[in-house]
Order: structure tokens, then C-alpha cells, then sequence
């Protein structure tokens, strides 16, 4: 059975930051591009960040770029989001996520597997 479980998700204050984890197991976790997407309410569903297998290709939103940063340990099958300087803006759920299917690596149909999300909360 897969499972990608999130933590990590909180309230801060704005400029502050937050890093979300996500372990996954059930898969080889060295195969997979791992992301995060997450959703506001009343919004659609967003691409954050995504990371290739082989820890050396990164992608991000240009919402996030500079602020951001998506990163591995396949040791640790564990892949985290360091969020810096926070916006109120970016408070949603995030959801990571896992695929091997080949593709924008912003699309969602990418991938295959979703955690059950995490709360992030911004106070402005």
C-alpha cells in the first residue's frame, strides 16, 4: 500500500517560514519525481514545486521562486518544502505527491499518488 504522509503545516506569521516533510512508503521512492501542489479554498488546484528523481532538477512556480525550495533524501524516502518569507497568499492545503508518469512536471495527471494534504496558515 502507498502512502505519503505530510507534516509540518502550521500557522505563521507573515515573513515568517514553515518545511513540510512527506514520507513516503509502499514504492521504490528513488523511482519517483516527487512535488507539492496545494489548493486554497474557493482556488484551484496549484503547482508549487517538483523534484526529479535524481536529486539534481528542480521546478517551481514562479509564485514561489526565490522564497521556496523542494528538496530530497531518498535515504530517508522523505522529501521536503522549506517555505521562506511567507504571504498570506500562500496559505492552503498542501498536497504531496509522486509519479513516474512522463510529462510537465506542473502537471497534476504527472502524478499518480497524493498525501492527504497539510494545513498552512499565514496570519497577515
Amino acid at each position: 500500500q502507498v502512502q505519503l504522509v505530510e507534516s509540518g503545516g502550521g500557522l505563521v506569521q507573515a515573513g515568517g517560514s514553515l518545511r513540510l516533510s512527506c514520507t513516503v512508503s509502499g514504492v521504490i521512492f528513488s523511482n519517483y519525481a516527487m512535488g507539492w501542489f496545494r489548493q486554497a479554498p474557493g482556488k484551484e488546484r496549484e503547482f508549487v514545486a517538483a523534484i526529479r528523481w535524481n536529486y539534481l532538477d528542480t521546478y517551481y512556480a514562479d509564485s514561489v521562486k526565490g522564497r521556496f525550495t523542494i528538496s530530497r533524501d531518498n535515504a530517508k524516502r522523505t522529501v521536503y518544502l522549506q517555505m521562506n518569507s511567507l504571504e498570506p497568499d500562500d496559505a492552503a492545503v498542501y498536497y504531496c505527491v509522486a509519479g513516474t508518469t512522463e510529462g510537465r512536471y506542473s502537471d497534476s495527471n504527472r502524478y499518480g499518488y497524493w498525501g492527504q494534504g497539510t494545513q498552512v496558515t499565514v496570519s497577515s
